[in-house]
């Protein structure tokens, strides 16, 4: 077992299990996806800690637990299409894609983009899409999804994001309001629209920068 290996299953048991993560399927991906490989090379002996990792000057790789939690949330099946906004170098889109049948993931720094391509690519992830473009439009060409999962803290969901849900599509992430922690929400598509429950706190950085008090898409 290399040191990269102790350090995966140490976060496996010590971050997410501890956190409540218990579905069987988010905690086998998080183990075996190589967290270091979507870091800065500088930082990589860092790259389980339970913390944030730096990807750009404006972004950042969320900590293992509250993203495990999210993505369990969101009960993302081996059918599922799954849409991945805000997927960063990419390791959020290799865990959800050993947990769904396709991901497309959307970026909108075209440096992040294009790390996000090589690496998945080196790993032969076979099963993503890396799209570059806004967040709030830029996987629309290829859904409507079965889940969407949003990889960052944001102060609302945007109706065009919710668009694009199938029936009974799921939609995972963290709303901050402005002086107030982030919570966990999942939105579900039904026949009478979409039904939004508070599900708990989390911290993930924020999705984008903020301008006028809202967040850009």
């Amino acid at each position: 077992m290399t040191d990269f290996d102790h350090a995966r299953k140490t976060m496996v048991d010590n971050q997410l299990r501890t956190a409540n993560v218990t579905d069987r399927r988010v905690l086998a991906a998080m183990g075996e996806v190589p967290r270091e490989r979507f870091v800065p090379g500088a930082r990589r002996a860092l790259a389980y800690i339970d913390e944030a990792q730096p990807l750009s000057p404006t972004r950042k790789l969320g900590a293992p637990a509250p993203f495990a939690k999210l993505v369990q949330l969101a009960a993302v099946s081996h059918t599922d299409r799954v849409l991945d906004l805000g997927c960063g170098t990419g390791y959020s889109a290799a865990v959800l894609a050993r947990l769904a049948a396709h991901v497309v993931a959307v970026e909108t720094d075209p440096a992040l983009a294009a790390a996000a391509r090589k690496t998945l690519a080196e790993l032969e992830v076979g099963n993503v899409g890396v799209v570059e473009g806004a967040l709030e439009t830029a996987g629309g060409a290829d859904g409507p999804y079965d889940v969407i999962v949003i990889e960052g803290a944001l102060e609302e969901v945007p109706d065009a994001l919710l668009a694009q849900l199938k029936p009974e599509g799921r939609l995972a992430a963290l709303i901050a309001a402005p002086g107030r922690p982030a919570v966990a929400h999942l939105f579900v598509r039904s026949g009478e629209g979409i039904a939004a429950k508070a599900e708990f706190d989390a911290v993930l950085p924020p999705l984008a920068p903020r301008r006028d008090d809202r967040f850009v898409f």
